[in-house]
């Protein structure tokens, strides 16, 4: 019999256990849902709202169901309907009486809203803990590359030099800020709603601090509707992940650009690699490329939440119930994600001799012959409009700017000297550009050590 069927006149019927039925997917909270019943347990006792021994009775019972439970030898029941009734049903079958004390003072409203909290917070930890591995990979790279140059692009066209350990900054502030994402996220999961009851409160003396200590909480929830029908904090993992799903598949597309022929600028390393069944030449991509399919998975399941919640009245509702598969999806899927994408770019070989070769083509010196001009005395846009001319004419000779002598550069414009020939060479087009976060390679240093001193904070 069900805990709640006082009530009714005939049981459900089975259809509606197997529909109504969440245990499935949330008895993956068993561990949030047996440490907060022992919080609450505790803290009634000490209240004096249930006898002190039933409450370590139950405490005690609690206990061994969460060790049980961690060595896998528990099986849920369905017709229990979800987590918190298959602990309470198999607590009272265990301790007998006392074990119907235990939900004094509590919904499943509020007890769910609390165990998903503590799950949301397990999560952003973790998914913070691999985004700090996978940046310090990052600004590895970085630090051995800083002196690769390589083309950088926009539109997909060549535009100007940059360096190898540039680009990888790049990244690196992307993830720092999606390490933001997910603090952010825990501060918003860290507030502790027990006490907000089906959605009303309760008259028992409940002492919901001490609920929040004993589970390390930061603060309560200071309004019981908003305490059972808040999910923000996991549209804000959701969000969270989006994002940094989002960063991964960019990341992830420019490697199977990389990768191909026409750009060799990397060798993806055959651990991270899959064949063809019928091509036996070919070397595919498809850890990149899974990830960049992924993304989409992980929108959806934003999408979802959004949707869920969108027209849903206070307080609790049973369409909430569709907030745990969506979560948990984004949660195994990020998490597969930054594993899998971090050891991948940990064996991928740059080809360095490419990348600095192809950086020399398309005319990546161009804004700086521009520059050059500027610094001679004349105008910018007049400067734009000589290189410009002078492009022209390099694509109808075949030619690079540097292929140009002195005298067809003065053709141009007088202000060519001898000295632009050092001023357009790779090298220097990258080493000119040293404000702070350029790609001048004592600027990319600056850059890694701040980013390595925010690790460690």
């Amino acid at each position: 019999m069900k805990l709640w069927a006082g009530r009714f006149g005939k049981a459900t019927d089975s259809l509606v256990d197997d529909f109504h039925s969440s245990i499935s997917f949330d008895q993956r909270l068993f561990e949030q849902d047996i440490t907060g019943s022992i919080a609450h347990a505790t803290m009634l006792g000490e209240q004096g709202i249930i006898p002190q021994a039933d409450a370590e009775q139950i405490v005690a019972g609690l206990q061994g169901i969460l060790q049980d439970a961690r060595e896998g030898k528990i099986a849920w029941q369905t017709d229990a309907e979800d987590i918190h009734m298959n602990v309470e049903a198999l607590l009272t079958e265990r301790i007998g009486e006392a074990g119907k004390r235990l939900h004094t003072g509590r919904s499943r409203n509020d007890q769910v809203a609390l165990d998903t909290r503590m799950y949301a917070r397990v999560a952003c930890r973790e998914t913070e803990e691999m985004l700090q591995e996978l940046i310090s990979a990052l600004l590895d790279i970085a630090q051995q590359h800083l002196h690769t140059i390589m083309p950088g692009y926009t539109h997909m066209q060549k535009a100007q030099p940059i360096t190898l350990a540039h680009h990888m900054m790049a990244y690196v502030q992307m993830f720092l800020r999606d390490r933001d994402r997910f603090r952010a996220a825990y501060d918003a999961a860290d507030v502790m709603v027990l006490g907000s009851g089906a959605l009303a409160g309760t008259t028992y003396p409940l002492n919901r601090e001490r609920v929040a200590e004993l589970l390390d909480f930061s603060r309560i929830s200071e309004n019981s509707l908003d305490g059972v029908s808040d999910r923000d904090f996991l549209l804000d993992y959701l969000s969270a992940a989006s994002i940094c799903m989002m960063h991964l598949s960019r990341f992830c597309e420019e490697l199977i650009l990389w990768n191909t022929n026409e750009f060799r600028f990397v060798e993806m390393d055959d651990g991270f690699a899959t064949g063809s069944s019928i091509m036996p030449q070919k070397k595919n991509p498809d850890v990149a490329e899974l990830i960049r399919g992924k993304t989409g998975r992980v929108y959806g399941d934003l999408m979802a939440l959004l949707t869920v919640m969108k027209g849903i009245p206070l307080a609790y509702n049973k369409d909430m119930q569709e907030d745990k598969e969506a979560f948990f999806d984004a949660r195994d899927t990020l998490v597969k994600g930054l594993t899998v994408f971090t050891a991948m770019l940990k064996t991928v070989t740059f080809r360095t001799e490419v990348m600095e070769k192809g950086a020399s083509g398309g005319f990546t010196n161009a804004t700086d012959c521009a520059d050059y001009l500027v610094k001679k005395g004349v105008p910018f846009r007049d400067a734009h409009k000589v290189v410009g001319e002078l492009v022209a004419h390099c694509l109808n000779e075949n030619k690079a700017l540097l292929d140009l002598t002195l005298p067809e550069l003065q053709r141009f414009h007088p202000a060519f000297a001898e000295d632009v020939f050092d001023d357009l060479s790779m090298i220097a087009c990258v080493e000119k550009r040293k404000i702070p976060g350029a790609p001048a390679p004592e600027m990319v240093q600056a850059a890694i050590d701040s980013a390595r001193k925010r690790l460690e904070k």
